[in-house]
């Protein structure tokens, strides 16, 4: 974790992501993901490359049932991109960063 990330929870999720002023993606992701972890060097250099346009998020989905049942998290790890409350845009899978870079530029 960075400065330009965050951990996101069931319990934070609505002040954190929701009532942001800036555009949040949450990482929805599990420690035992392998793909999860390979992923995650793209998203802090993302938080960096964004800092203060964008937030990014990780939403542990183990230890937070509640959000990631809420939003159909079947597969990780999965990337939604909020925007004033709402989702705007949903990557499942890794992806490169480029097309992250391009899903979150198109929402600022």
């Amino acid at each position: 974790m960075s400065e330009n990330t965050f951990i996101a929870t069931d319990q934070n999720f609505e002040e954190e992501v929701l009532k942001s002023p800036v555009p949040v993606v949450i990482d929805f992701w599990a420690a035992w993901c392998v793909p999860c972890k390979m992923i995650a060097p793209t998203l802090e250099e993302l938080g960096a490359e964004f800092a203060g346009k964008v937030k990014i998020g990780k939403l542990n989905v183990d230890e937070n049932r509640g959000t990631a049942t809420n939003y159909g998290i079947r597969g990780i790890p999965s990337l939604i991109l909020f925007k004033d409350g709402a989702v705007k845009e949903q990557m499942v899978g890794v992806h490169s960063k480029q097309e992250i870079s391009n899903m979150i530029s198109k929402n600022l």
